[in-house]
């Protein structure tokens, strides 16, 4: 007779190692790890922290019964992030600062090259892109041009982005902050959560 494979519960913390069996004593680091592990019926537990991964779950359940959940521990906060930290701002005049990344910082998917189109969106005759840059956590305004970013700086703060084939420089409006000193982000993936496959059912996040 067939006996059912008891369900596994795998533990994620920030300080944990992909190389561990994902055990609460001894728990994996990154959310892709343990989906890369979970099988229908498994339980993926993340407990506090900032995740900045993108969770491409390669499969689903197989029922109602057999699903695949990914849960928060129990009264803790976990937060999957598309961006990253942003450190090295150099200042260019008062308010304004810049920081240089090479391209291979974002992978292959760099939003500020990437245009925001389609039929839903209304563009008022200028350019949009997915990237954002954002002082701890809230997010500046896309300028059309560096030179709207190196005006006096009005009640909206502004960005401005420009991508060649090796790098990606951003200007930034500041006020009187030290970015070095403060929580900057910029976006660096296209999405936290997703399958690069339709057809994964049964996934309770």
């Amino acid at each position: 007779t067939a006996v059912a494979a008891s369900a596994t519960e795998f533990h994620v913390a920030i300080t944990g190692s992909d190389a561990g069996p994902g055990t609460q004593a001894a728990p994996l680091r990154t959310i892709q790890r343990a989906a890369d592990l979970a099988q229908p019926g498994d339980t993926v537990t993340v407990h506090a922290g900032v995740y900045r991964e993108r969770v491409n779950p390669p499969r689903g359940g197989e029922s109602d019964a057999k699903r695949i959940v990914y849960q928060a521990a129990a009264g803790e906060k976990v937060v999957i992030t598309g961006s990253e930290e942003v450190k090295k701002w150099e200042k260019v005049q008062d308010g304004v600062w810049k920081a240089t990344l090479p391209n291979t910082f974002f992978g292959s998917f760099n939003p500020f090259a990437e245009i925001i189109a389609g039929d839903w969106f209304h563009a008022n005759d200028r350019s949009h892109h997915v990237g954002a840059v954002y002082l701890n956590g809230d997010w500046l305004t896309e300028a059309i041009s560096l030179e709207e970013v190196l005006k006096p700086m009005t009640a909206t703060p502004l960005w401005f982005a420009s991508v060649d084939p090796t790098r990606t420089v951003i200007w930034a409006q500041f006020k009187d902050i030290d970015p070095n000193a403060q929580q900057v982000e910029v976006n660096a993936r296209r999405s936290v959560f997703y399958p690069d496959k339709p057809g994964r059912n049964y996934i309770t996040v």
